[in-house]
């Protein structure tokens, strides 16, 4: 058991729980902070199996959270990985409409995004759009200037080689799984510790974490599985940025897309499908615990019965490598099988609500002395300094700091 007691401990390190204790550290540099995380190393699900995009705030609610958050985090990530040596492209990126009831969609989406914020939005030609990228083929395309890419993984390392410098007092604990937590006393694999206020990142474990604090949150969190292709050596030429559909907007996806990682390598996809694993990256992971919470909650019943055929074409294309090259076809005819190679797999957690619907905007609650981040969906990442920012603030102020 650790004799220490800590002003704050954050359990989680991924990005939203590094960012927050960055700002917080930086903001109060006396601050004794710890930070828990179950896995050896941070970043090992959500934020290390993202895209790696820096998104602009295009898709997002004018306004909301979500938006406001992604513009201003976008901003403040570009200057830390500038003043930390990260390396990052704003290299824009083409939203690609196939027809004319999707070309007005992106008139929609350029409106949206210029209420947000967002500077040099065009809709482009086929033309035009194929200057930029010769092998798409578009009626038209929103060019979106402010999009670039950026690898989330060594963000994290540098908020964590940040945190440490600021106050050597403070700990980031690796392999150290919080089990129980009352009052000041927070129960670990690793011992007890004391800590005067809590900030819970969990990701795909928020609610449960939520549950154990006895915070009601009117939703669930259920993982949805996204499998990703990528370009094989001979067929990266065919993208040089960033290049998505125009999305549903009955679902937060941003369907198949092409994505320049910041090694080079071009990515393809992700589907979308529900699995049996909350940190399930297989097609065949399965744990009875999460399977049995999720189907038996009725908000994940209800989603299924009013969107089945949208699951079921999302499971038939995770099966299916020819499925998924037609999807990724409609944007770019002339790849071919030998084009696509398996890639990488994540898990998204998708909160819901009892009557299915999905809650997309960020979710940040005050639970006594203690706050939970219940949902960070896309563009968490992106918005992660300006996330933190916030909860920093709530901290600074309910709490005394």
């Amino acid at each position: 058991m650790s004799n220490a007691i800590y002003d704050i401990a954050i359990v989680g390190g991924g990005i939203i729980g590094l960012s927050t204790a960055f700002q917080l550290q930086r903001e109060i540099p006396h601050l004794k902070i710890i930070i828990f995380e179950k896995e050896d190393q941070l970043a090992k699900h959500q934020t290390g199996r993202n895209s790696g995009v820096i998104h602009s705030g295009l898709y997002y609610k004018p306004d909301s959270f979500r938006a406001k958050n992604c513009v201003r985090g976008r901003k403040l990530l570009v200057d830390f990985a500038k003043l930390n040596n990260i390396n990052f492209d704003i290299c824009g990126k083409l939203v690609v409409a196939k027809n004319e009831i999707e070309v007005k969609e992106l008139e929609r989406l350029r409106l949206n995004g210029e209420r947000n914020g967002l500077k040099g939005l065009a809709i482009l030609s086929e033309k035009e759009a194929q200057k930029i990228e010769p092998y798409i083929r578009a009626s038209k395309a929103l060019l979106v200037p402010e999009a670039g890419i950026i690898d989330y993984k060594e963000v994290v390392k540098k908020l964590a080689h940040n945190i440490e410098s600021i106050n050597p007092n403070s700990r980031i604990l690796r392999s150290c799984k919080v089990l129980n937590y009352q009052n000041m006393n927070i129960q670990t694999t690793l011992g007890d510790f004391s800590a005067k206020h809590i900030v819970f990142c969990g990701g795909l474990f928020s609610d449960r974490l939520a549950k154990k604090d006895n915070l009601k949150t009117n939703m669930q969190i259920v993982g949805f599985r996204g499998d990703y292709y990528k370009l094989s050596e001979r067929a990266r030429h065919k993208v040089n940025n960033l290049v998505y559909p125009v999305p549903n907007p009955e679902f937060p996806f941003l369907g198949v897309h092409f994505t320049r990682m910041i090694d080079g390598n071009i990515e393809c996809g992700p589907n979308a499908v529900f699995t049996f694993k909350r940190e399930g990256y297989s097609k065949y992971s399965f744990s009875f615990k999460d399977t049995l919470e999720a189907l038996s909650y009725k908000g994940t019943r209800r989603l299924f019965i009013n969107h089945w055929k949208f699951g079921l074409n999302e499971y038939k294309r995770a099966f299916s490598k020819s499925l998924f090259l037609n999807q990724l076809r409609e944007i770019m005819p002339n790849l071919s099988k030998e084009d696509i190679v398996s890639g990488k797999t994540g898990v998204r957690a998708m909160a819901l609500s009892i009557e299915g619907d999905i809650i997309d905007d960020f979710k940040i609650m005050r639970n006594r002395n203690n706050i939970h981040v219940l949902n960070a969906p896309s563009p968490a990442a992106t918005a992660c300094l300006a996330i933190g920012e916030h909860i920093m603030k709530q901290t600074c102020i309910n709490f005394n700091l």
